[in-house]
């Protein structure tokens, strides 16, 4: 049996607290002690104090004021809108909800959606932000990224700190140790604030051959001083350096942090996962594994040491980044509890880990893979597998997986398609004549995409199933990576790789459904609990899955886990035992972040961030959706 309270107990005892203190805005686990032993103060989990409800990413709330036997009677109580495509996630605090909408930060009555404040001089990356206060409560703030500079405003009234940095902004550049200012760009991660220290990476400047390397800067949240920088393509004499050529270290770049990132508050370690080394596609400039491109990196919060990582792809020329946060868990291995943190991938698979140590809690295998055959091409050996648990999508495209529902001519341009290209697997390298990507590096799990259940070791993956064509050709000829320098400049040849989905210009997609899917892993076992097509699209037999989604879950304490899907623009809930949809509700946008939850007065409310129009890349079949209805948070609650 468990360890642990059950839900209901926490909720008592969450109610009970809400009269006797001042709430806390952690949502951690109570029960472990933490470094210097101290037992973790109890969870409130009344608010969503912070992107994804918690540092630990998780997506998850235990309250059960909405469960499997009343979900049906959810209904919308108030909307706020947003303007243009919505992937916000908003914060709730003490009743209030802090947002970023039409170019503004807004806070709004989280019961009644009624505006509080808006300030309009700043709005937020496009995820979400942070909310940080210190111990006596008489300083509460919210910080952001905003066009490379961080933020910082009074929670209370809107208006910006001045006392942080220089008149309430620090240009986070600062700490970078090279010249990037003609590099500058702007990345979607809101960071994570662990204690006083505010950890960022700096932000991502495109795909080229130019890139800035994406160093994770952490800065006080007081002052604005920063604390510690953490270099994720290594300097030279730093560990890692020897796995890059020597001449490239001075100005290698890409190993972006630049979706999410995940803190465990009680061991006070920041996990990182990473992106790939520029250029994407091509690595004669980088020969090498690369580190630390591709993994998940354990930082000791505080200091901004390495303490482990592991490294999912080694030399990556298939850009299959990290970009979805790490999970935290408690799983039961032989008869003991284990804390670990799960890695998703693009690549459809989820990786799991001792959170102090990095030990796999199953073998990782290094298998040999295809080769490259481009000119100056040095492609790793081997890549690693994990034996369990297993894969959450399909890894490979062959005939038998073509789409039945495409007329003949189609079809049979597919087995050409398949016979003449390079097809070997899951990482068969990019080729001139053309390679064959499945689940594709615009598939797999993204950001916001995973849910868990830290209580039951339960993971829920939302995924894209998406086959792409990479292509390598001459410079100048198309494709991502910048125009090509003489020779004599770097000794290598810019090759670049345009690359298409295999997708039709009427959406229809080439490998037969589902084109997403909800997988739901029992990280005791290792194994896979259920499987099913994530939403429908129009024209197709119930179950085709939703094309493009970028709805995220939310897995409840209620028993449920709430996702919304893009291509038939619905909400829905399931139960997390089977997969059996509980309820559903239609919505004029396409869901596409992050849902949160919190409660008011024993009331649970749930928000879903909602795009106008159609929200998504992809037609469904028949067209694309009429645009019926602007952008907006959109919250249910049950009747009063």
């Amino acid at each position: 049996m468990r360890k642990f309270m059950t839900t209901r107990r926490l909720l008592f005892l969450v109610l009970v607290g809400l009269f006797v203190s001042a709430p806390a805005f952690g949502q951690g686990r109570g029960g472990r002690g933490g470094r210097g032993g101290a037992p973790a103060a109890p969870p409130t989990y009344t608010n969503w104090s912070q992107y994804g409800g918690s540092a630990s990413s998780n997506q998850y709330t235990p309250l059960d004021i909405v469960n499997r036997s009343n979900v049906a009677d959810l209904e919308v109580v108030w909307t706020y809108p947003t303007g243009g495509n919505s992937t916000f996630s908003p914060l709730v605090v003490d009743g209030v909800m802090y947002t970023s909408a039409q170019g503004a930060i807004v806070a709004l009555d989280a019961a009644s959606g009624v505006e509080m404040w808006k300030n309009t001089d700043f709005s937020a990356a496009a995820r979400g932000f942070n909310y940080w206060e210190s111990d006596d409560r008489s300083d509460r703030r919210l910080m952001f990224l905003s066009g490379g500079m961080l933020t910082a405003l009074d929670a209370r009234t809107g208006e910006i700190v001045t006392s942080f940095g220089e008149n309430g902004r620090v240009d986070v550049r600062i700490g970078a140790d090279r010249d990037i200012s003609e590099l500058r760009g702007q990345t979607s991660n809101p960071g994570r604030i662990f204690e006083d220290v505010f950890i960022i990476p700096l932000p991502a400047s495109g795909a080229n051959y130019d890139s800035a390397p994406a160093d994770v800067h952490a800065f006080n949240v007081v002052t604005g001083e920063i604390e510690w920088v953490f270099h994720t393509v290594p300097r030279r004499g730093e560990f890692g350096a020897d796995t890059w050529p020597a001449e490239s270290l001075a100005t290698a770049g890409g190993v972006h942090n630049w979706s999410e990132m995940t803190v465990d508050e009680e061991y006070g370690i920041a996990f990182i996962p990473t992106g790939t080394a520029r250029y994407d596609f091509y690595g004669g400039n980088r020969h090498g594994d690369n580190l630390f491109a591709n993994s998940l990196l354990a930082l000791d919060a505080r200091t901004g040491e390495r303490l482990w990582h592991f490294q999912t792809i080694h030399h990556d020329l298939w850009d299959y980044d990290l970009p979805t946060a790490p999970k935290l868990l408690t799983i039961r291995r032989n008869g003991e509890d284990v804390d670990v943190v799960a890695q998703p991938s693009k690549h459809g698979f989820l990786f799991v880990f001792e959170r102090r140590t990095g030990e796999p809690i199953w073998p990782i295998e290094e298998r040999p893979v295809p080769q490259s055959d481009i000119p100056g091409e040095q492609t790793s050996p081997t890549q690693p597998y994990p034996t369990a648990p297993p894969p959450f999508a399909r890894q490979s495209f062959t005939v038998d997986d073509i789409n039945p529902y495409l007329p003949e001519s189609d079809q049979e341009e597919l087995r050409e398609i398949l016979r003449t290209h390079r097809n070997e697997g899951l990482f068969t390298p990019p080729s001139f004549e053309g390679t064959i990507q499945m689940p594709g590096h615009n598939g797999g799990a993204n950001w916001g995409s995973v849910a868990a259940n830290p209580e039951e070791g339960t993971v829920f993956v939302v995924t894209k199933e998406l086959p792409t064509v990479l292509r390598i050709v001459e410079p100048g000829a198309g494709g991502r990576g910048g125009a090509a320098p003489p020779a004599e400049d770097e000794g290598f040849t810019r090759y670049t790789a345009p690359y298409s989905f295999m997708t039709r210009t009427d959406g229809l997609v080439a490998v037969d459904p589902p084109w997403s899917q909800l997988t739901a892993y029992d990280l005791d076992e290792g194994t896979i609990r259920w499987q099913i097509p994530n939403g429908d699209a129009a024209g197709y037999p119930e179950g085709a899955g939703s094309q493009g989604t970028r709805g995220g879950p939310l897995v409840t304490g209620g028993g449920l886990l709430f996702v919304g899907t893009t291509a038939d623009r619905k909400i829905r809930a399931y139960d997390v035992d089977n997969g059996e949809v509980l309820w559903e509700a239609g919505v004029f946008g396409a869901p596409g972040g992050v849902p949160a939850s919190w409660e008011i007065g024993g009331r649970q409310y749930i928000a879903f961030p909602v795009a106008d129009g159609n929200g998504g890349s992809f037609a469904i079949r028949g067209g694309p959706l009429p645009a019926a209805g602007p952008g907006q948070i959109r919250v249910f609650a049950l009747p009063r």
